[in-house]
């Protein structure tokens, strides 16, 4: 009587090659032999009585058959190497590990740790800076918050926490920053604006949501990373913009001003994490966050 279904080293060993588009690769991750593996895809190909791999220049491709085994196991593995690994986590408790932009981490995340950890006292979290976006498979991440926008990759889970709105900021102790406060935004046309090399086109989106000409918004200095952007602009050196967020601890002590106020653009905060992640930490941090977003909007 046949199997319904495949021996589970041979099923292994087709999946990593498959996976990894190489017998020798898969050899070395399953810690076994060349010779093991291939004898392991000539076993499930006699059983099929088909082919599942063909010679495509120096290296392999799937046939058909192959493409449709390939999908089922990794429908089938994925799910289990996710779970395998939370699994093998929690006796050691492993933090979170959360990536954040380093603008986000030092104005944001920072000064509310103390009351996450009390809120939320049994997640411990790894924080890990980068200005880059996750790759689809957020290497080396359980979850990243991000401001952004769809399309999100499809390997992704995506919690939508708010929207991003954003505004100019000023210094009371920019020159001349009274006749700023009591003119419409119009008056920033003349302005020479500080920006961010990694988000140019932010004036031009604030621009257009509130009738400017983009095109007459004339941009001054500009600078790598949004966290000195807003050092800048509490130094007087100019008018900035920013997300609200970011801003609204420093708008309530006096330290900026936002005279035209912020608008929403077609992005969104979202804690994002694999798709294939059933980590229970991740969505209620996402709650935890969410919440605390609403509390610094002034939508």
């Amino acid at each position: 009587m046949s199997r319904d279904l495949p021996p589970l080293n041979a099923l292994r060993a087709f999946e990593a090659v498959a996976r990894l588009d190489s017998v020798s690769r898969a050899a070395e991750e399953l810690h076994v032999t060349h010779g093991a593996v291939s004898r392991h895809l000539r076993a499930l190909e006699e059983t099929l009585g088909t082919a599942l791999f063909v010679r495509q220049g120096r290296g392999l491709a799937l046939t058909p058959a192959g493409r449709r085994l390939h999908e089922a196991a990794e429908a089938a593995f994925e799910p289990l190497r996710g779970a395998w690994a939370e699994l093998r986590r929690r006796p050691q408790q492993a933090p979170l590990v959360l990536g954040c932009p380093g603008s986000v981490l030092a104005r944001w995340m920072i000064p509310r740790l103390e009351r996450l950890t009390r809120e939320l006292p049994d997640l411990k979290l790894h924080l890990s800076a980068s200005e880059t976006a996750p790759d689809a498979q957020m290497s080396g991440l359980d979850a990243a918050l991000l401001i952004s926008q769809a399309p999100w990759p499809a390997d992704w889970q995506v919690h939508e926490l708010a929207p991003e709105r954003i505004g100019p900021v000023l210094s009371p102790r920019l020159e001349g920053h009274q006749r700023l406060l009591s003119s419409p935004a119009s008056a920033l046309l003349g302005e020479p604006l500080l920006h961010t090399t990694s988000r140019p086109q932010a004036w031009q989106d604030w621009g257009i949501r509130m009738g400017l000409e983009p095109e007459a918004l004339r941009l001054g200095t500009g600078f790598e990373h949004l966290y000195y952007l807003l050092e800048a602009a509490q130094a007087g050196l100019g008018v900035a913009i920013s997300p609200e967020p970011l801003v609204a601890e420093d708008i309530a002590a006096g330290r900026l001003l936002a005279p035209w106020g912020f608008v929403a653009t077609d992005g969104c905060w979202a804690l994002c994490a694999p798709k294939r992640s059933s980590d229970p930490r991740v969505p209620r941090l996402a709650r935890w966050l969410r919440a605390e977003l609403a509390t610094t909007s002034s939508a």
